[in-house]
């Protein structure tokens, strides 16, 4: 069926670009006019965490919204410098005034004397202000309202005002993808000789996440989907098209080396390489829909919207690039030093929109357009770039290594899964979570304002623990003042605020704010969180009739990675028996899905071990700069995708599927 849709595609070749292009156009049109819906819900019902954030939303003023930023702010004469006072109080009532803002807690109203740091050297100097937003505000709006807070910050003189918390970050596109793509040029370039075949991989990646990210974006409006799911899109996509590419463009090329004409090489490619992309990408959708058996909306949204990138970026592979080589021919063959030099400042470009460089950008865009104009006139970019005399088989390395890995079988083996064991031993320390602000750019203003609020207040006050009890008048709020002097005690708690009544008339609910000692994402709170709930309320609930929930962003943080931890087995299980069930059926063997099941738990858990070693406990972090902290409760997921991805593509383009393909034309 390849075979024939190969050959369908060249000889309408024409139409199928301009298919193509037309759902590209379209499909971003739709989605620019439609925007973005990206959300997502940390909570889980049936959680205690949850429970309490309903308790409060449902009975104190304020709402309790757990989506809220900070306003920190410092100066030298004091935040109650006459001037500093003023100041603070008119931006704090335009924020206020902002659609979509609920509440802001100012320092200087009655009872925001706690907002004003009281520590050693920071004492007067440094305050904050809390803004609250609705729950269920989508995190583009929460975007905006930064942006007009930020332009409401007040030039006076020694003061400085950072603006605070994730939700109002300015998310950053990831820039490790331009790198990607700029080294990709030059290594296909090297491994192709030809600027053409180089191109025509890219190409496909380019209109597969092109039309992919459109449809996450659309995908948004009918599912949680994180607003992070396109920039996961954008990265598995451009590897999934740049490898499955390739390999059609190489057993092409092997075609026409093998005197077999422009049709007839791109139906074999089809039927052997093309085959191997259809499986080795439905692998890939399996493991990413596995991702709903975690059941989280917005982990389910991003496995089925990176699933739609990948399975877009397959159909790219396998009716785009026919049309494309039909379009090449043999030109893939050929490249002139225009064409050569051209991709080389193009790949310069590329890595200043990696480094944000707009002067390397511009350099590198200038001298490519101005080398493929000159090579119109100087004869010496218009000659063709001599290609390097084909080596026999038997003499290239990855035959000699093939041949010396054959002849010691157990031994690569023995040694290989030793190396894969070692450096899947950090597995055992693995520790899933949240990042805080602290793992934000040092030049941030979100960084700044947590540094701020740690230096004024203490670490664990950028991530309080909220207590709340459902209570049936002042009489059982009594019964429940043991809960101030337990929590109190615990080592790792700094003050605890309350109880605060929501009526305190005729109390309906009561909550306790508590203040850590350590950060957010620290073990110890972590710890502290799992010690409140299972040793230090239980004799309090027990004396006064009621339970006492532990709540807040870091509880739910925790209920999130603890639940996210029990299913993830259920995760591998299902989609390792899924891809078992599919390598036999496809190689009507036991013995080979076997061997991929158990050479994927190997690799999957070195490559485990290695992102636990530099993102947890912080190897390299002096070079590479990376805060260590708990691994976000979603890479292991998303990472057990794209070893997936190259694990399968390598294991599929096997001697049965070429053979195969082969014969069928012979």
């Amino acid at each position: 069926m390849l075979s024939r849709l190969g050959g369908w595609c060249h000889d309408r070749r024409r139409l199928v670009l301009v298919l193509w292009i037309l759902a590209l156009v379209v499909g971003n049109g739709v989605a620019g006019s439609a925007g973005d819906a990206y959300r997502q819900d940390f909570s889980l019902p049936g959680f205690e965490s949850t429970e309490g954030f309903s308790l409060v939303q449902s009975t104190f003023e304020d709402g309790g919204s757990p989506l809220s930023g900070q306003i920190v702010f410092t100066s030298d004469r004091g935040v109650d410098d006459p001037a500093v006072k003023r100041a603070m109080e008119r931006m704090l009532g335009a924020v206020a005034d902002i659609d979509d803002v609920t509440a802001v807690q100012s320092p200087y109203a009655p009872g925001g004397e706690g907002q004003i740091a009281t520590r050693g050297e920071s004492a007067g100097r440094i305050a904050y202000s809390t803004v609250s937003l609705p729950d269920d505000l989508d995190f583009t709006r929460a975007s905006e309202i930064g942006k007009e807070i930020r332009a409401r910050v007040p030039e006076v003189d020694d003061l400085r005002v950072e603006i605070g918390g994730f939700i109002f970050a300015e998310f950053q596109q990831p820039s490790a993808e331009l790198f990607g793509l700029a080294f990709a040029v030059v290594i296909l370039i090297v491994a192709f000789g030809s600027v053409l075949a180089m191109g025509l991989p890219v190409a496909v990646a380019l209109f597969g996440i092109g039309l992919g990210g459109a449809l996450v974006i659309l995908t948004s409006h009918l599912m949680e989907v994180p607003d992070f799911a396109p920039f996961v899109g954008l990265m598995i996509g451009l590897g999934v098209g740049i490898d499955y590419a390739l390999l059609v463009v190489t057993r092409y090329r092997e075609q026409r080396h093998a005197d077999h004409d422009i049709r007839e090489s791109i139906m074999i490619a089809m039927d052997t390489a093309g085959r191997s992309v259809v499986f080795a990408g439905a692998t890939v959708v399996i493991s990413l829909l596995g991702m709903l058996f975690m059941g989280v909306g917005f982990i389910g949204g991003l496995g089925i919207t990176a699933s739609l990138t990948v399975a877009v970026t397959i159909v790219a592979s396998v009716t785009l690039l026919p049309a494309l080589l039909g379009f090449a021919g043999d030109n893939i063959e050929r490249t002139k030093w225009r064409g050569l030099v051209a991709a080389g400042f193009v790949a310069v470009a590329l890595v200043g929109a990696g480094l944000e460089s707009a002067p390397v950008i511009a350099a590198g865009a200038f001298a490519a357009v101005l080398t493929i104009v000159a090579g119109f006139f100087l004869p010496a970019l218009k000659r063709e770039v001599p290609h390097r005399a084909a080596r026999p088989l038997r003499e290239t390395l990855a035959y000699r290594w093939s041949r010396v890995i054959q002849h010691r079988p157990w031994t690569a083996a023995i040694a290989a899964s030793a190396v894969l064991i070692v450096l899947a031993i950090p597995v055992l320390s693995l520790r899933l979570g949240f990042a805080d602000e602290s793992n934000f750019a040092d030049d941030s203003t979100t960084k700044q304002a947590y540094d701020l609020v740690v230096e004024g207040f203490g670490p664990g006050s950028t991530g309080p623990i909220f207590l709340v009890a459902a209570v049936d008048g002042t009489d059982q709020v009594g019964a429940l003042g043991g809960v101030t002097d337990a929590v109190g005690s615990d080592p790792n708690v700094a003050a605890v605020l309350g109880p605060q009544p929501d009526d305190p008339a005729s109390p309906t609910v009561v909550r306790w704010l508590v203040t850590p000692r350590t950060g957010p994402q620290a073990q110890e709170t972590t710890q502290l969180v799992h010690r409140l709930r299972g040793r230090v309320l239980p004799p309090v609930e027990q004396a006064a009739g009621t339970d006492v929930l532990v709540s807040g962003f870091v509880a739910g943080n925790v209920d999130m990675s603890s639940h996210l931890g029990a299913r993830m087995p259920v995760f591998f299980g299902a989609v390792l028996a899924l891809s078992f069930l599919l390598l036999m059926v496809v190689f009507r063997s036991l013995l080979v899905p076997l061997k991929a099941v158990i050479m994927n738990l190997l690799s999957i858990g070195a490559a485990y071990g290695v992102v636990i070693a530099l993102f947890q406990w912080g190897w390299f972090s002096d070079i590479t700069g990376v805060q260590p902290g708990p691994v976000e409760s979603w890479i292991p997921m998303m990472l057990f995708a794209i070893v997936l991805r190259t694990l399968y593509g390598l294991r599929s383009v096997s001697p049965l599927a070429r053979e195969g393909g082969m014969a069928a034309h012979r």
